[in-house]
């Protein structure tokens, strides 16, 4: 009577021994990973520059050196004019104008760049001065002759101008000159008058005797009547005698 059973208890102890081990397997937990070895790369650093002259105001003509530096670069290049250059160094320049120079580095952070500023300065224009009239020259070049008182005689500085006068006068051969005769305040009309033409006479003798032809040459007195000082000082009197020279028209 057991028998015909036997084939059934096998398969429900097939079975069940199958659930068992279904059910062990879903309560296992899985294995843990390995942790991880990678490391990724640092990031790139962006690159550092300066840029520094010696002199930064020059004169035409004149030349400044630029020092740089500069860090984490692959390319360095100075503008205007320089070009690439190495991470660090020097260089002069001679720039013609005022001129800004700008250092750019670059890499694989990024560009960087600094700049420096050198002034050239600018020369004052060169005004050509104007030719002097000859009226003007005459007043800067030829000097009185100054007398002692109560005197005609040439004195020794008194000759050294008239010496002067006469290479003036040289240069200009169509010149014609006045010399007046000047006194100072003291003593009479007539007296000074005479007085000076005697000066007069005396400076255009000795113009004569250096070369300066009498045809070019007129002398005259005006005594005292044109006192060049007005103070009655022995100084404003030392001024008033004296060999006067005029451009005749």
């Amino acid at each position: 009577m057991i028998l015909p059973y036997r084939p059934y208890f096998r398969t429900l102890l097939i079975s069940a021994c199958a659930l068992t081990l279904v059910v062990a397997g879903c309560n296992k937990k899985p294995p843990k990973a390995a942790p991880s070895t990678y490391t990724p790369p640092p990031a790139a650093v962006k690159p550092t520059v300066s840029l520094s002259a010696d002199k930064t105001t020059i004169n035409p003509g004149e030349s400044a050196k630029l020092t740089w530096t500069s860090t984490d670069a692959i390319n360095v290049s100075i503008a205007p004019e320089v070009g690439a250059v190495t991470a660090q160094g020097t260089t002069t320049v001679t720039p013609a104008k005022s001129t800004t120079y700008t250092i750019t580095a670059s890499g694989p952070g990024g560009n960087a760049d600094a700049t420096v500023s050198i002034a050239v300065n600018t020369p004052a224009p060169v005004t050509e001065a104007k030719p002097s009239s000859i009226d003007e020259l005459f007043l800067q070049e030829v000097a009185d002759a100054y007398f002692d008182y109560d005197s005609a005689e040439l004195r020794p500085d008194a000759r050294q101008a008239i010496q002067k006068d006469a290479a003036f006068f040289k240069q200009y051969p169509t010149m014609r000159v006045t010399i007046e005769g000047h006194c100072d305040e003291r003593g009479s009309t007539e007296y000074n008058l005479a007085l000076g033409q005697r000066r007069a006479n005396a400076v255009m003798q000795y113009l004569v005797s250096l070369g300066i032809p009498e045809s070019r040459l007129n002398a005259t007195s005006w005594g005292k009547e044109k006192p060049f000082c007005m103070e009655a000082t022995e100084a404003c009197y030392a001024k008033n005698r004296r060999g006067h020279f005029v451009q005749a028209k």
